[in-house]
Parts: C-alpha cells; sequence; structure tokens
C-alpha cells in the first residue's frame, strides 16, 4: 500500500518541468518530507541507456518500436524506485509519467488510444500518481525556448518532430488536464509565480488526504 506522496510534472518540451521539480524539492524537504527526484525515460540503469536511445537523433524508431520501448523503461522505473520510495514514505517528484504517453505516442504519433493505456497500467501495476500537474505553456513562449535551446544545444530526436506533431501533443495535454487527479498550471508566467501556484495545489492535496 502507498505511503508515500507521488507528484507528477507533465507538458510539452521546454515548459520548466526540471526547474518546478527541484524548487518543489527544497519546498517539501522544508516541510520535513524526504524527497525523490526522478524522470521518465530514466530513473534507473536500464532506463537511462532506453532514454539515451529513445532521443538519440540517429535513432530510427517506428511509433509502436518507440511505445514499447517508453513501456519498457517505465516497469523497470516503477519497480525499482517509484514503488520503493512509496513504500518508505518518500515523496516522490517525477518530470513526466504516463501521461506523456498517451499525449505523445497516443495524439502526436497517433497509435491506438486504448492500446496506450493498456501498456501504461501493465507497466505502472495500476499505479497512479497522487497528482499530476501539467505544465501549460502559450505555443508564442514555447517557440522562443525551443528556438534558445536548440541554438545553444541542439534539439533531441522527440524536440525535432514536426510543427505538427508539437501541436497535437499541445492539444493533448490541454484535454488530458481534465482528467481526475490531473491539474494545469499557467507556466507562461515568472518561475515564482508558477511555484507558488503549484505548492497551493499541493497544499490542498495535502489536506485533503487528512481527511
Amino acid at each position: 500500500m502507498k505511503k508515500g506522496l507521488f507528484i507528477v510534472l507533465e507538458g510539452p518540451d521546454r515548459s520548466g518541468k526540471s526547474t518546478q521539480a527541484s524548487l518543489l524539492k527544497t519546498w517539501m524537504e522544508g516541510l520535513g518530507r524526504e524527497v525523490l527526484v526522478t524522470r521518465e525515460p530514466g530513473g534507473t540503469y536500464l532506463s537511462e541507456k532506453i532514454r539515451k536511445i529513445l532521443l538519440d537523433p540517429r535513432s530510427n524508431i517506428e511509433p509502436m518500436t518507440e511505445l514499447f520501448l517508453y513501456e519498457t523503461s517505465r516497469i523497470k522505473h516503477t519497480l525499482e524506485k517509484i514503488l520503493p520510495a512509496l513504500k518508505a514514505g518518500k515523496v516522490i517528484i517525477s518530470d513526466r509519467y504516463t501521461l506523456s504517453t498517451v499525449a505523445y505516442q497516443g495524439y502526436g504519433r497517433g497509435l491506438d488510444l486504448k492500446t496506450v493505456e493498456t501498456l501504461n497500467r501493465i507497466a505502472t501495476l495500476n499505479l497512479k500518481p497522487d497528482l499530476t500537474i501539467v505544465m501549460d505553456i502559450p505555443d508564442k513562449i514555447f517557440a522562443q525556448r525551443k528556438r534558445f535551446t536548440e541554438k545553444v544545444f541542439g534539439a533531441d530526436r522527440i524536440e525535432s518532430a514536426s510543427t505538427a506533431f508539437r501541436r497535437r501533443v499541445n492539444s493533448a495535454y490541454k484535454l488530458l488536464s481534465r482528467r481526475p487527479g490531473v491539474t494545469r498550471v499557467n507556466a507562461g508566467r515568472s518561475i515564482e509565480e508558477i511555484q507558488s501556484e503549484i505548492r497551493r495545489r499541493i497544499m490542498k492535496l495535502l489536506k485533503n488526504k487528512k481527511k
């Protein structure tokens, strides 16, 4: 049985998830909680190896193969890192989880949504986050960040996908944020404003869990 707290930050690339995860970790530790920050794909030795394959611009990967690679990474991540941390009573903050697969491989790649959802359930052993926060970023700001990052760091395989693909993913996140347990925040504001809103959402969650 879950004893800890499982929070997931979702959203398109360059929406500020990593920055917010770091700030959230510091805040939660200040509340006296032990915190584990992790990411998908990744989080374990094997999962990080799969991440490199998935993001390598030289990798030629079909959509269904891509889906199975993500799910393989996920089940290892869930079994080896997330579930033990929850059992130990820790707060887990993950940069992406199952909602990303629905948005990117389901809506983005056009794979059958029922297949994606079924594989998500299998790979997570039906584990669901306590709260999923979708970072909603305006297209104009996203484009600015994307140009800057590609100029400085280059683009990975997913980031190099077409504009049409990116639009499908962004639209999917807006739709998926209506699901139970999912909330959306405006990520087009300052880092401090975003973090304050995220903290408010989590405090509300913690109060509800005590009832």
